[in-house]
């Protein structure tokens, strides 16, 4: 297996945990969004710090040659679970999810033109626009109580703003790290020391936040599931991966974060969809081999 798809098959293993953390947060109903991102990306902070020491001490100082970068890094990633965890909290599970993701590739594909010079290619533009298409029609097609319609409906538009500020910082973050990664510093090395940045910022607002944070047994399995298995082991395949997928491309195989989501919650929440939704999985689907099809 060559290095290009093992670094493909790193992201797509991350958008699968990825897509677990909303079926996980829904069993946490007294806790508000803020602590969930707080606690989750701080804590992997932490473990991804402790996971990395010997390569932090390593490549510190090519670290520190760009403060700038560092610190946008570090910025984004305390900026995106709070923004992405409050736009679902704010215009519904469906559409945080749709504005956040479908954004990433956007922004990613953006950045690369405007820093990296590097042209948007036909082959990616397919594949963002399959993808894209399977997330409108996925979330078309779910059945929503008619009672939940007007809940829904109410700060939409907030809801919508902070899922694009989710999608830029998303997309800032993996941009930084493949950046990092292209001058010589390790991948596990450049996502830990961003992350432990964003940690200074996360971890001291759950004392605002954090109320119910280990209430009951549930709330504590819920807070110690997401840090370990989404956050700290699903960012240690994003870094993977980034080692030889470019960042646009890397924010359009994260696509296939929704479709797992949606398939957890038919499985364990009960929740139903219509055909259109199916068909919405099956253009995802068909976009992540687009992807395949390039490094194979």
């Amino acid at each position: 297996m060559s290095s290009s798809v093992r670094g493909f098959l790193g992201v797509v293993a991350a958008s699968i945990l990825w897509g677990t953390t909303g079926t996980a947060a829904s069993f946490a109903t007294d806790l508000s969004p803020l602590a969930i991102g707080a606690f989750a990306m701080g804590v992997a902070a932490l473990l991804l710090g402790l996971q990395s020491a010997q390569l932090l001490r390593r490549h510190r100082q090519q670290i520190f040659q760009r403060p700038l970068l560092f610190v946008a890094g570090g910025a984004a990633v305390a900026i995106y679970p709070l923004a992405f965890y409050s736009s679902m909290h704010l215009a519904g599970v469906a559409v945080g999810t749709v504005v956040s993701i479908a954004s990433a590739p956007f922004f990613a594909a953006l950045l690369e033109w405007l820093f990296d010079k590097k042209p948007v290619t036909p082959r990616w533009t397919v594949s963002f626009a399959l993808g894209a298409i399977g997330i409108v029609l996925l979330y078309s097609g779910k059945v929503v109580p008619p009672e939940a319609v007007s809940k829904a409906a109410r700060s939409t538009f907030w809801g919508l703003i902070l899922g694009l500020v989710a999608g830029l910082t998303y997309s800032l973050y993996a941009w930084v790290a493949k950046v990092h990664i292209s001058s010589g510093i390790a991948s596990g090395a450049s996502m830990a020391a961003m992350f432990l940045l964003s940690s200074v910022v996360l971890l001291p607002s759950l004392l605002v936040t954090g109320d119910n944070l280990f209430a009951n047994p549930t709330n504590t399995s819920v807070m110690i599931y997401m840090a370990l298995v989404p956050m700290f082991f699903g960012y240690l395949c994003f870094g993977y991966g980034l080692r030889t997928v470019n960042a646009s491309t890397a924010t359009v195989i994260t696509l296939l974060e929704p479709a797992v989501a949606v398939l957890l919650a038919v499985a364990l929440l009960g929740e139903q969809f219509r055909l259109i939704g199916w068909l919405g999985v099956a253009a995802i689907l068909l976009s992540m081999l687009f992807q395949l099809e390039r490094r194979s």
